[in-house]
C-alpha cells in the first residue's frame, strides 16, 4: 500500500466512522477537534485502525498525533514495519 492509498483510505474510514464531511479531513487539520474525540471514541479509533490495518498502536502514541498527517505518518510507519 502506498502512502497515498493509506492517506485515502483512512480519510474515507474516518469521515463515515465519525460522521463528518471527507473535505474536513484534510493534512493540516486538527485530529482531535475534527473528529471530535473524548476519551471514548479515541479508544474508537485505535480498534478501528488496528482492525483496518492488523496493526497496534498504542493510546500513548495516538494522543500524540495533533493532524492528519501525523496520524498518516504513524499509521505509514506501523505498517512498513509489522
Amino acid at each position: 500500500m502506498t502512502k497515498e492509498e493509506l492517506i485515502a483510505k483512512t480519510a474515507e474510514i474516518l469521515a463515515e466512522e465519525f460522521e463528518v464531511e471527507l473535505e474536513d479531513i484534510t493534512p493540516e487539520a486538527d485530529i482531535k477537534k475534527t473528529l471530535a474525540l473524548d476519551s471514548l471514541s479515541l479508544v474508537d479509533l485505535v480498534a478501528l485502525i488496528e482492525e483496518t490495518y492488523d496493526i497496534k498502536i498504542k493510546g500513548a502514541e495516538l494522543m500524540q498525533t495533533n493532524t492528519f498527517a501525523d496520524l498518516y505518518n504513524l499509521l505509514y510507519e506501523n505498517i512498513q514495519n509489522k
